[in-house]
This record gives structure tokens, C-alpha cells and sequence, in this order.
């Protein structure tokens, strides 16, 4: 019930599936497993979700008609656990089925029948498949051509079919860690264990050594330099990732963000790191703080179309007049963000979006609008000497499809200014 209901919500409602089961009383209750459970089921059906509409587009005389939300949800969820989750198949039909009668009886036949034809026919069809045709809405695939032509393009969109791995970045000794965890340490200095499996039963989570956190994600607070004395502000900081870096490296961090429950979730975090930090609730298009500061990181409201792996319902849940209309946001964000610094103080922006509006395109715009702005260009050896996360004009810009022989990362871009003094 718990999926079902988060997946009507996500992908006719369009509402995130991580707030909506983080809010659901009922998923809390469950235990640890068959959270994970709920978590795996939503999350597969939001990332093969082209793939399984074809599939059942081509086993049904008709389509559902668009009223018929939850009977719709029931067979896309069945045809996930049948096709991509390795269910056995007579549970994941019964299960569909039970669920059908429970919730749209009149639909529990055609739901017994189509997944039915499925468990027979799924594989070939599946076989067939162009997977990132399918699995990508056209508004994205068609930006991210114009942004890195035909074949990164086709890679970004194949990168979105695997489950990400765990990240994790320590306070120190990653060496040591690496091998108490049973993870790989990446070049970008952070550690990698396969996906899966909570985190709360691991080494160091009870004493804070280490934290969750994309590789991608960990690299723009890097782009500060040694900040340890340092005064900085780490604006829409939530859920705080960049801030416990920033704070473990010995900067005086102040936190700003503006959701209080947000912010409330980041000082928990904090207190488990054993890290001090300030917080403010404050909106980062017009905060400021009594006096110019070091440094500024600013991780902007974006489309996250870069986490899409990790969150794949943001490919769903998102337009084409999302990553024009932040852009907006981020524009005022920035110009606010540098208006914060000390002569010669410094702002890394960042986003983990694929969508050049929000990334690139902030560049130029922001060098204009700001004449005491300079760009300093990022040098591989600042992020383990990883080449191709920089681009040409010196900025750092991961895509799904980087790094693949270690599993990938998400999709970030980050610029470095500099304040004239």
C-alpha cells in the first residue's frame, strides 16, 4: 500500500518519491527491511518506467484510460519486480493481483492477465528495447545533445539504468577505512561500496568518521582550497554533505538554508559528526551576513537532473521549463553570494544539474553582471587528477558517464570566482 500510494503521487502528482515515503507514517513504521523494500521497488519502477509502459503497452488491447491511476500503478510496479527486481514471478503476480482486488477489483483481472503475459513474454520484449530511448523523456535527451553531442548524450541516459553505488567521504584515513568498510578508494579521495544495505550497522556511522555523499558531491566544497581558520558561509547547505567537509577541513562554517526542518535535520547530522557549526534560516537570494566573509559555497536549487540515478523519478517529475526558471533563481543567488565575500574572497556555485542553463550558462552571465569577478580555473590535481571532469574553460563538470570503469558519478557543475580586491 505504502508504494503504491507514493507511486500514484509521484508520477501522476508529480511530487518527490523521497519526500513523499520521508512523510508517509506508514513507511516509517516498517521495519528496516521492508523500507529498503519500498524504497527499491518505487525507485526501479520511476527508472524503467519507459520500458515498462512499452511492455504493457504491447500486452493490452487498449490503454488503461488516464482516471485509472492506481490500477496503472499496480501493473507498472508488477512489471518492475517481474522484469528488473528478479522477483519469482508467481509472488510478484499474486502480489499484484492481491493488491488489485483490495484497492480497483474490477481491474484484478486484466492485472492477472498482463503480468501473467508478461512473466512469458517480458525478457524478449525487454531484449528488443532501445533502453535509453525509453527511459529518458525527450525534453532531456534533446538538451543534453544540443550541451554534448549525440554520443555523451546516449551514455548520460544508459549511466541512469544502473543503481548508484554508496559513497562515502571521511574526516580522515581513508586508507583505513576503506578497508574497515570493504570499500574501494576512489581517485577523487572519497570511498565506494555497492548499493545496498543500510548504513546505520557500519563501521564508524555510531562515531561519525564518515558521512554519505556522491564523489561528484564532494568535490565542490574542494574547490575552496585549505579553508581551515577560515570564514564561510555555505548557503541552501541542507542536508549538509559540503558543510560537515567544509567543517571537518577546520573552517568556521555558517549553514544557511531555507527550510527550517531542513536545517533542524542538518544539526542532527552535524552532532552525530561531532562537528560545530552555525546555523541560519535564511533565503540565499537576499541573506547576508554582518560581515564579509572568506568564502562562499553555494549549492543553488536546481533540476537535480544529474542525480538522476539516484533519484529517477526527477526525470517524471521534472519539465522543460524547470532548469529556465531556476536559472532565474540562481542568477540572484549568485550576485548575492558574491556581494557576501571580503576583497579576494572566493565562490565556488555549484549545481547537480546536466542542464546547461544552470551550469555553463551561469558563467558568462555572472562574469557580466559582476565586474569584480574573475573565473579561477579549476586544475585536475584539485580533484585526484581526474582529467575529465574539467572542461575547457577551467570548470568542474561530471556527467553520469564519467569515471565508468569505477561505477560512475552524478552530474555536477561547479564555477570558481574570485572577488577583485
Amino acid at each position: 500500500m505504502v508504494a503504491l500510494d507514493a507511486l500514484v503521487a509521484c508520477l501522476d502528482d508529480g511530487k518527490p518519491l523521497d519526500d513523499l515515503l520521508q512523510r508517509d507514517r506508514r513507511h516509517n513504521a516498517l521495519e528496516s527491511r521492508d523500507r529498503a523494500l519500498v524504497q527499491t521497488v518505487t525507485a526501479e519502477t520511476c527508472r524503467r518506467l519507459g520500458q515498462i509502459d512499452a511492455c504493457l503497452k504491447a500486452c493490452m488491447k487498449r490503454p488503461l484510460p488516464h482516471k485509472e491511476r492506481v490500477a496503472r500503478a499496480i501493473l507498472r510496479m508488477g512489471a518492475a519486480q517481474l522484469l528488473f527486481l528478479e522477483f519469482a514471478p508467481h509472488a510478484a503476480v499474486s502480489t499484484s493481483v492481491d493488491l488489485a482486488r483490495k484497492r480497483v477489483k474490477a481491474h484484478a483481472p486484466l492485472v492477472n492477465a498482463v503480468l501473467r503475459r508478461l512473466g512469458r513474454e517480458g525478457a524478449k520484449m525487454i531484449a528488443r528495447q532501445d533502453v535509453a530511448r525509453l527511459n529518458t523523456p525527450r525534453w532531456l535527451m534533446d538538451g543534453w545533445r544540443r550541451s554534448y553531442g549525440d554520443e555523451t548524450a546516449r551514455a548520460i541516459a544508459e549511466a541512469h539504468s544502473k543503481r548508484a553505488p554508496l559513497d562515502l567521504t571521511v574526516k580522515s584515513d581513508p586508507v583505513v577505512w576503506a578497508s574497515r568498510l570493504d570499500a574501494r578508494l576512489l581517485p577523487t579521495g572519497g570511498l565506494r561500496r555497492a548499493a545496498g544495505g543500510g548504513i546505520e550497522g557500519l563501521p564508524g556511522y555510531d562515531t561519525g568518521a564518515w558521512w554519505v555523499q556522491d564523489a561528484a558531491a564532494s568535490l565542490p566544497a574542494r574547490l575552496l582550497g585549505d579553508v581551515a581558520g577560515k570564514i564561510v558561509l555555505d548557503l541552501c547547505a541542507a542536508p549538509g554533505g559540503k558543510t560537515a567537509q567544509l567543517a571537518a577541513a577546520g573552517a568556521h562554517v555558517t549553514a544557511v538554508d531555507l527550510s527550517e526542518r531542513r536545517l533542524a535535520r542538518l544539526a542532527e547530522n552535524m552532532k552525530r559528526l561531532d562537528l560545530e557549526i552555525a546555523t541560519v534560516t535564511g533565503d540565499a537570494v537576499s541573506w547576508r551576513p554582518e560581515a564579509p566573509v572568506d568564502a562562499v559555497l553555494l549549492d543553488a536549487p536546481c533540476s537535480g537532473t544529474g542525480t538522476i540515478r539516484r533519484h529517477p523519478d526527477i526525470a517524471w517529475t521534472k519539465s522543460a521549463d524547470d532548469p529556465e526558471r531556476l536559472s532565474q533563481l540562481q542568477r540572484r543567488m549568485i550576485d548575492n553570494a558574491l556581494a557576501c565575500l571580503k576583497p579576494d574572497g572566493v565562490l565556488v556555485y555549484a549545481v547537480c544539474s546536466l542542464q546547461a542553463q544552470e551550469g555553463e550558462g551561469q558563467l558568462e552571465a555572472a562574469l557580466g553582471r559582476n565586474p569584480d569577478a574573475t573565473l579561477e580555473p579549476v586544475e585536475a590535481a584539485e580533484i585526484g587528477g581526474v582529467a575529465e571532469l574539467v572542461d575547457a574553460r577551467g570548470c568542474l563538470r561530471t556527467l553520469p558517464c564519467h569515471m565508468a570503469h569505477d561505477g560512475g558519478v552524478d552530474g555536477f557543475y561547479a564555477m570558481r570566482l574570485r572577488r577583485s580586491g
